[in-house]
């Protein structure tokens, strides 16, 4: 039988189907493990898999919602030949053990595909190796899916239909940013505009949408692409990450000559952006006039809705609770809130594999920069006097719209401390 792959990408990237894995690999048991790891991280929805060896066997682990769990130990013999096969799916070289290397294959499962993004390390017991799953399909939720509403929803949504600025979405490794931007890529997305994206790595293709992948190996860097783009007359631009002086530069300027231009930054919030502009070397007057809008956010996982169960919190909680919210609760409100049971009956509940939890959403905070605002940026005023403002024009803070959620039973108040505690 022949083998089922296919060149599926310009790149040459190979994809597998499920249940085929055996006809490309000679060692059919070890071909069914493999296939039977990625098998079980799509049906589990989880973003990476952990092959990692240990003493006395092999450990793998699924990030699931963003939570690492232990599904499986494979024994230490198996661990080279596993490795092995998925150093030939990704095209690396299965000889080399004492270097890192990256890869990148296609796994199909029924009618769902999911790019994997392969890298090895070598570790004192053997060869660690995480996978990243990318869904080439699904769909791309929109911003209200993700989480956003009110007023938060409003200013960004105007600062989108801006013809021109910085739209900065901030946020710690992991924290869905990507995601946001694509949601707001999707409400932009129509034939009258160029929308051109510069992505390290691209996660999810869109439609009519011009992706290009950086490649630092070949001098195509977040600086140099950028540069390019300007000559490609875009519109609407996306820059993946803002880490160093040019690129810094280069988005403020196509900013101030009419394009709209979307990025990130690795700050702790919506505020910590402006300083970490001016530490990138942006001039002040420059950051006053370039952007429109900042966007702090975090991700939550949700309550499994099939175990959900309610219960009142300690006095101490409920104090705590009422004090950040301040006004957005009224004071002789009822403090309840909401758990997953991660049981039904005597067993683990089946919807949430006794978690607890399924799926995720956004927490956020976003504020536009208002003329009190711009006044504050030129005269380089702290992040706290940035996020005191910006209160006072309303901005609802994250471990504030966080605990709005666990309110109304989307979230848990363990969530909510755990990714937008100060």
């Amino acid at each position: 039988m022949t083998a089922a792959l296919r060149e599926s990408t310009p790149n040459s990237v190979k994809t597998y189907e499920a249940g085929h894995l055996g006809e490309v690999i000679r060692e059919a048991p070890i071909a069914q493990i493999v296939s039977a790891i990625l098998e079980q991280a799509m049906r589990t929805r989880a973003s990476d898999v952990h092959i990692e060896p240990q003493t006395g066997d092999t450990r793998v682990r699924y990030r699931v919602d963003g939570i690492l769990q232990e599904r499986l130990a494979l024994p230490r013999g198996l661990h080279e030949a596993v490795v092995s096969r998925i150093k030939i799916l990704s095209d690396m070289k299965i000889d080399e053990k004492r270097i890192p290397q990256d890869g990148r294959f296609n796994f199909k499962m029924g009618e769902s595909e999911v790019d994997l993004r392969v890298s090895t390390l070598p570790t004192v017991h053997g060869e660690k190796i995480v996978m990243r799953l990318l869904k080439k399909s699904g769909g791309i939720p929109t911003l209200q899916e993700l989480g956003l509403r009110g007023l938060a929803l409003k200013n960004l949504e105007t600062a989108m239909l801006r013809p021109h600025g910085i739209i900065l979405v901030t946020g710690p490794t992991g924290s869905g940013k990507t995601t946001t931007l694509y949601a707001v890529l999707a409400r932009l997305n129509s034939a009258r505009v160029n929308i051109m994206t510069l992505e390290d790595p691209v996660e999810y293709e869109i439609a009519g949408v011009n992706q290009v992948q950086i490649n630092p190996a070949a001098g195509l860097t977040f600086a140099t692409g950028l540069r390019s783009f300007l000559r490609q007359d875009p519109n609407i631009v996306l820059v993946g990450e803002i880490r160093d002086t040019e690129t810094t530069d280069l988005a403020i300027q196509a900013a101030l000559t009419g394009h709209l231009v979307f990025s990130t930054l690795h700050t702790n919030n919506a505020a910590g952006a402006v300083p970490r502009l001016l530490d990138l070397g942006a001039e002040p007057f420059l950051v006053a006039s370039a952007v429109n809008a900042i966007v702090g956010q975090r991700i939550a996982r949700r309550i499994c809705p099939t175990c959900k169960e309610e219960y009142i919190p300690e006095q101490s909680v409920v104090d705590d609770m009422k004090k950040t919210l301040g006004t957005l609760v009224p004071p002789d409100k009822k403090i309840v809130l909401y758990r997953g049971k991660k049981t039904m009956g005597d067993l683990p509940c089946q919807s949430c594999v006794g978690m607890g939890y399924v799926g995720r959403l956004g927490i956020f905070e976003v504020f536009p920069v208002s003329e009190i605002m711009s006044k504050l940026i030129l005269a380089r005023a702290p992040m706290g006097d940035i996020e005191k403002q910006a209160v006072s024009e309303g901005m609802i803070t994250m471990k504030q719209d966080g605990y709005m959620k666990a309110l109304e039973g989307v979230t848990t108040l363990e969530e909510v401390l755990r990714v937008a505690q100060d």
